[in-house]
């Protein structure tokens, strides 16, 4: 794809990364767009579907969405990395893999100016894709007078991300007319936090951020990268912020996944360099959105009123026997908790040791652009309802003790998540965890 590609050779795994690590420096070197995390743009193409035990047909789909891939959020986010290197070339200061770069820089520049935070084209692409795999798979859903909601936050690529979703189904079923609504009625649940989670996020209830900062100057490490940026050791003395060009350019570089641009700019890090940059964020994400034993649950606990609502809204559609979809449009910080409440294997862990949350956490698995959490209903002529659940297209196995994979009982299968809902999920953590 890219001009600036470069072949990665075989690299040993991390030693301390362990056997039992989800991710290793060997994984991410295979697949570097994985090093963006939250930005790794979707990856799934095709939906797996287990076959649907005998007699039974779908009638309703529960969905949360995270928005699609997206533009950095601030136009500054470009133009400091540009800036800089404008400077540089007009002090002639810059190598040639400097001048490429401030050309790759001046693409991406073109394209996003004045997007910041909108969906890119790929953004719209992957939700009508995924609503289009949606209507294939499961046609009797959409057929008839479904009832169809959809709602998404205020913020508008949340709300084009629905658009762009509803648009999937209407190409398969023009008929269908959905209740689509963005507003502030519904961030109770599409978007909520406590103010306990704030205050753990800043710093207030716990003194997790000097060690994150410790580790993150640890894992940063530019003059590698900067002399070969720059022709000069005074010119970078004397103008350039090593740490901060180099995070400005990771920023840059793995959004570029989620732009029209056929460049790249991944390659400009070594395997090492990426790997570590991305625990950083990583690390961050985790801390600040998902099962950190030193935040004793707060930020998962953020899910209860979207749980509750998938809940309630789903016995609405049991109890009346109405077909259709209830779709939500949200945010990574939203379906992080979500999938963590819901304990859905590979989405939380437990340690309080910052270098190696690599290895029990991570980001990209759980919330790339796009990601989603569908669960489908099916009902028999009885009138028994199953259901199963999927996050990002893959059907999720939980820990239901009797009960096999991936299609359970309704009644089932709420019981086990309103528990959850209902249990503070710093009860769900080891002991040696609890404060």
């Amino acid at each position: 794809m890219k001009s600036l590609k470069l072949i990665f050779a075989s690299i040993t795994i991390l030693a301390a990364a362990g056997a039992s690590a989800q991710t290793t420096l060997e994984e991410m070197s295979l697949t570097p767009e994985k090093c963006g995390g939250v930005y790794y743009a979707y990856p799934v193409t095709e939906s797996h579907n287990t076959p649907v035990p005998k007699g039974y047909e779908p009638f309703y789909v529960s969905h949360y969405g995270r928005h699609g891939s997206r533009f950095l959020i601030s136009d500054t986010d470009y133009e400091r990395v540009l800036v800089t290197l404008r400077k540089a070339d007009e002090a002639d200061a810059l190598t040639p893999l400097g001048k490429q770069v401030m050309e790759v820089m001046q693409e991406a520049w073109a394209e996003g100016e004045g997007r910041s935070g909108e969906l890119t084209p790929l953004g719209y692409r992957q939700h009508r894709a995924i609503a289009e795999r949606l209507a294939t798979n499961y046609p009797e859903i959409f057929k008839g007078n479904p009832e169809i909601t959809a709602r998404s936050t205020q913020v508008m690529r949340c709300a084009h991300s629905m658009f762009s979703f509803v648009s999937g189904l209407m190409a398969h079923f023009p008929d269908i007319k959905p209740e689509m609504e963005s507003s502030k009625r519904h961030m109770i649940y599409l978007c909520h936090s406590e103010p306990v989670s704030w205050d753990f996020n800043d710093n207030k209830l716990d003194e997790w951020r000097p060690e994150y900062t410790k580790f993150r100057a640890a894992m940063t490490n530019p003059d590698r990268l900067c002399r070969a940026l720059f022709n000069s050791e005074e010119y970078i003395k004397r103008h350039i912020n090593p740490d901060e060009l180099m995070w400005e350019l990771y920023w840059v570089a793995v959004d570029l996944q989620n732009m029209e641009t056929d460049r790249e700019l991944l390659s400009i890090f070594t395997p090492e360099e990426l790997f570590n940059l991305w625990r950083v964020f990583n690390a961050q994400f985790y801390i600040n959105n998902s099962s950190y034993p030193r935040s004793q649950g707060v930020n998962v606990d953020n899910a209860r009123n979207l749980l509750n609502n998938i809940i309630t809204t789903a016995d609405e559609y049991v109890a009346s026997g109405q077909n259709g979809a209830t779709l939500r449009f949200g945010h990574d910080g939203n379906i992080v908790p979500l999938a963590a409440m819901m304990r859905i294997p590979g989405t939380y862990g437990y340690t309080n040791d910052i270098d190696s949350i690599h290895t029990v956490w991570n980001d990209w698995r759980v919330a790339p652009m796009a990601a989603n959490l569908q669960i489908i209903f099916f009902r028999n002529k009885k009138g028994d309802v199953i259901a199963k659940a999927m996050l990002n297209e893959e059907e999720i196995d939980f820990d239901i003790e009797g009960y096999k994979a991936p299609y359970y009982p309704w009644p089932v299968l709420r019981q086990y998540l309103q528990n959850l809902a209902d249990t503070p999920s710093r009860n769900f953590m080891p002991e040696e965890f609890r404060n």
